[in-house]
């Protein structure tokens, strides 16, 4: 059976390597007998796949000794009320920036924990944009500055250089861009991202601590929420998502082969000039993005028509292009083109839509 030109945002694909290399492992990972499934956690042969994974993608971050990665569970979502749980008491002050649904979450459930300030937001042009960061702004007893580096829904993205000299704490939800382009991953006191989009498969959620932020913030808390746990733990207290961290481990080596996010975001920019190019050039096609803010990583785009784009996602399926269908919030389509996706899959969807809009004209 031939593979399908997965655009998905998530559950994403993953490298055809990566899953041939875990498919040759799944019945006997490196002569042991067993499956990486069916390894006990406590096991040398986990505890060597867990190192492996967190110390490279501790190279590909470039990560400094103040900065920890921890495994977690419980997706991104849980990330939004763990984070402010961890670091408010309930007089603390915290901003967010909302450049979408999911900082709008995230806005959300730190209200629960803390008092918070929107420091802008994008919502009043359904976040087409990403709106100014005027540090000046921020309350001086803010303890942190919430970013979200890319909007997966909306097509948008927090470009690195925006965020480079800001001096306030900042923490980020990165899971549609993680790895994806240079960002300087020691500027952030916590960064999290889900792994189902750049990193592996679901149920995996990576975490990365400034250790003495977490410190300094420290309090007394539920055990599973309390990121000094999982820091002293080796994100072992509990049981892991052993297979999944065992997955992202691969992929990060894959990463790493490939010649590390430098080259990454080389081959990402290369695919998504490729596509915002045709589609500026259209007649039919129409990204109302502000360009300068345009992900790289989610291309949302609509024809104008919502029933022609109906029969645009209908025609795509039957062409082998799957997942291509807009959220069902705002709609259109969506080519999602993360590090796994070649660039052979974009050309595949651009030449669809060529034939596509000389049918529909």
């Amino acid at each position: 059976m031939n593979r399908v030109y997965n655009f998905s945002a998530g559950p994403a694909m993953m490298p055809v390597e990566v899953l041939e290399e875990a498919a040759k492992e799944m019945l006997n990972y490196k002569g042991c007998g067993s499956s990486v499934m069916e390894l006990s956690h406590r096991s040398a042969e986990y505890k060597e796949i867990h190192e492996e994974a967190k110390n490279l993608l501790k190279e590909l971050m470039n990560l400094d000794d103040k900065h920890e990665i921890l495994f977690l569970q419980g997706g991104a979502s849980s990330q939004f009320y763990m984070l402010p749980m961890n670091i408010l008491n309930k007089e603390d002050r915290a901003s967010y920036l909302i450049t979408g649904s999911w900082a709008k979450k995230a806005y959300k459930e730190a209200k629960y924990f803390g008092q918070i300030d929107i420091l802008a937001s994008s919502e009043d042009d359904n976040f087409t944009y990403i709106p100014e960061i005027k540090e000046n702004n921020i309350a001086k007893e803010s303890k942190y500055l919430y970013l979200c580096t890319n909007n997966t829904i909306y097509g948008t993205r927090i470009d690195p250089k925006t965020i480079k000299n800001l001096k306030s704490n900042i923490v980020a939800d990165m899971s549609s861009n993680i790895l994806s382009e240079e960002y300087d991953m020691n500027q952030f006191k916590i960064a999290f991202a889900g792994a189902q989009k750049n990193l592996g498969p679901s149920g995996l959620t990576v975490v990365v601590v400034e250790k003495d932020f977490i410190e300094e913030n420290k309090k007394d808390l539920p055990s599973m929420l309390n990121y000094t746990t999982h820091l002293e733990k080796d994100s072992m207290y509990n049981t892991p998502p052993c297979y999944s961290i065992y997955m992202c481990g691969l992929v990060a080596k894959w990463m790493k082969n490939i010649g590390g996010v430098k080259k990454l975001e080389e081959l990402n920019r290369e695919k998504a000039k490729l596509l915002y190019d045709f589609i500026d050039n259209s007649n039919l096609y129409k990204n109302n993005i502000k360009k300068e803010d345009r992900s790289l990583m989610n291309i949302v785009f609509v024809t104008g028509d919502e029933e022609l784009d109906k029969e645009f996602v209908k025609e795509s399926k039957a062409a082998n292009i799957v997942n291509i269908k807009g959220h069902r919030s705002v709609g259109g389509m969506r080519a999602s083109i993360y590090n796994a996706m070649p660039i052979e899959a974009v050309e595949y969807l651009i030449n669809f839509m060529k034939d596509f809009e000389i049918q529909h004209k």
